[in-house]
């Protein structure tokens, strides 16, 4: 038997036709804006020096943590601090893979911004590892109250929601029994049960750096003071910043 040779419609094979030439034009103009974009993007220029010191400072890191696993760990701090606030206060280009991680696991990832910790011995180890570039301490419930007025934001679909509606706070921390600001400040402060779930909610605070300290650089890190353990004196950075 011979085989039947089913028959296009030519409206069809026109259609088809048409189709395929404009994804053919789309294509072609897609290619185009894509090597005029690598065309006008500018190389950056790096010099040797820069490399050089960037790979010191990371070989820095790991001989720093090297040493500090042969050291006792550090002393757990009184029972009444139970919260710590830390704030990054220094650039960490070209610094150790794994300080940089220690960094991203604190939401410590831009220069200035400041989150609150529950103190462990996890958390101590922690601070500990990225000890030149931030600074920490035992914040006070005035301190904790005014960061939360101030700079509080939620974080809620990858978005910032200011805190400025305790329904808001209610909706998403609702199921926590958090249903307004101050629910929120005593559960923050007294590092509750929900502390980890709550502090999760919070956007990292970014703390207001001077306008002079595009020119002054010396002094912003004069004001700012050294990286490390601060104890109390943390809440002076942060009135001075907030």
């Amino acid at each position: 038997k011979q085989k039947v040779i089913k028959l296009v419609p030519e409206n069809l094979l026109k259609k088809r036709k048409a189709y395929q030439a404009i994804k053919a034009t789309q294509a072609k103009l897609a290619l185009l804006e894509k090597r005029k974009v690598q065309k006008g993007r500018s190389l950056k220029f790096v010099r040797l020096e820069e490399f050089q010191k960037n790979s010191k400072k990371g070989h820095r890191d790991d001989v720093r943590l090297k040493r500090a696993k042969q050291r006792p760990p550090p002393p757990m701090p009184p029972a009444k601090n139970t919260l710590a606030f830390a704030v990054r206060i220094r650039m960490i280009k070209g610094i150790s893979p794994r300080v940089r991680k220690v960094i991203q696991m604190l939401r410590l990832r831009k220069i200035f911004s400041g989150t609150f910790i529950r103190v462990s011995k996890t958390s101590l180890n922690m601070l500990k590892a990225v000890e030149p570039y931030v600074a920490w301490g035992f914040p006070n419930l005035k301190s904790v109250r005014e960061l939360i007025l101030k700079r509080g934001q939620l974080k809620i679909n990858k978005k910032r929601i200011p805190l400025t509606d305790n329904m808001v706070i209610e909706k998403h921390l609702g199921q926590y029994g958090i249903i307004c600001l101050e629910d929120l400040i005593h559960e923050i402060y007294s590092t509750g049960r929900n502390f980890r779930m709550v502090n999760r909610f919070l956007w990292p605070f970014s703390l207001s750096v001077p306008r002079h300290s595009a020119r002054d650089k010396v002094g912003l890190l004069k004001e700012m003071g050294n990286p490390g353990p601060r104890a109390e004196d943390i809440n002076s950075v942060i009135r001075k910043f907030n």
